[in-house]
Parts: C-alpha cells; sequence; structure tokens
C-alpha cells in the first residue's frame, strides 16, 4: 500500500509554531514513509518570494515536492494565499490520472474547507488520514469525525520535532 501527502504548508507552519515547536521537515518525511506509507507528499505553499529560497531548499531537500499557488499582481498585495482549491483540485487530479499509483491520500491541515473532500475519499474507501498542526484552530468539522479518520501533530511531536 503506497499513499500521497497533501500538506497545507501555511497551516502546518503557523499549526505547529502557535504550539510553540518547530517541524523537522525530514524527520516529518521518515515520519509519513513509515507510519503512513506516503511516497508522493505535496507540499503547497501560497506564491513564491525570492527572500524564501532557503525555506524551499529545505522542503525541497526533505523530498516534498513543492507547489506554488498561481497569483495574479492584484493577489500578491492581499496576502490570502488561499491553496484549499489547488490541493482539492491535484489530490482529484491524482484520484482520476494516478489512481493505480498509490492507495489512499492522506492530509495536513486544519481546514474545514476539506471536509467534502475527505467525506468523498472516506465513500470510495481512498482516505487514510488527515493530521492536524494545531488543537485550537483545528475545524469542528474535522474533529466531530470518527477518531480513526484523524490525528493531532502534536501527539507525535517527539518524533517530528526539530
Amino acid at each position: 500500500m503506497w499513499n500521497y501527502a497533501f500538506i497545507d504548508g501555511q497551516n502546518l507552519h503557523l499549526g505547529v509554531m502557535a504550539d510553540w515547536w518547530d517541524i523537522d521537515l525530514n524527520k516529518f518525511m521518515i515520519y509519513l514513509k513509515n507510519k503512513y506509507h506516503v511516497t508522493n507528499a505535496f507540499y503547497y505553499i501560497g506564491f513564491q518570494d525570492p527572500q524564501n529560497n532557503n525555506l524551499y531548499n529545505t522542503i525541497q531537500n526533505a523530498w516534498f515536492t513543492l507547489i506554488f499557488k498561481q497569483q495574479t499582481v492584484q493577489a500578491l498585495s492581499n496576502k490570502k494565499w488561499n491553496i484549499d482549491s489547488d490541493m482539492i483540485f491535484w489530490a482529484m487530479k491524482c484520484l482520476i490520472k494516478e489512481s493505480s499509483n498509490f492507495e489512499n491520500i492522506l492530509l495536513v491541515t486544519w481546514d474545514g474547507d476539506f471536509k467534502i473532500l475527505v467525506d468523498f475519499l472516506i465513500q470510495e474507501w481512498r482516505f487514510e488520514k488527515i493530521l492536524l498542526p494545531n488543537r485550537r484552530w483545528s475545524s469542528n468539522l474535522l474533529r466531530k469525525m470518527p477518531g480513526v479518520y484523524w490525528n493531532y501533530l502534536y501527539n507525535v511531536k517527539h518524533k517530528i520535532k526539530s
């Protein structure tokens, strides 16, 4: 069984920082591979800023596929990098085009906008788990699901912190 992971980079970063710890992306990738058999992990970020090239290198050196949201000049000044629709689109695209290359999808986010995708994946028997980066900010829609479908990253902090 091989799985794909779709990671909301902003939720991951802000979520663990709000709980006063920092994630080691190399340890996190090893955890995803060992625990959830992840072969491809797609790490979504709002936009590409040359000032953050060290961060992008760190993400890619930990074997994540880095994906930037396409932005217009007007959106760049807004600073809201809503990547939810991009993640949902690419997850569905993988289900359609690459379904024989993997078993299930794992998500890393706290956003309730993903509930519709999660429900569909569960219905299709293609859902692995959702990892919630932060207890306080995690959507009630996701936390109301049976516990078998989600876990807090804080619970595995000892394995993935820097």
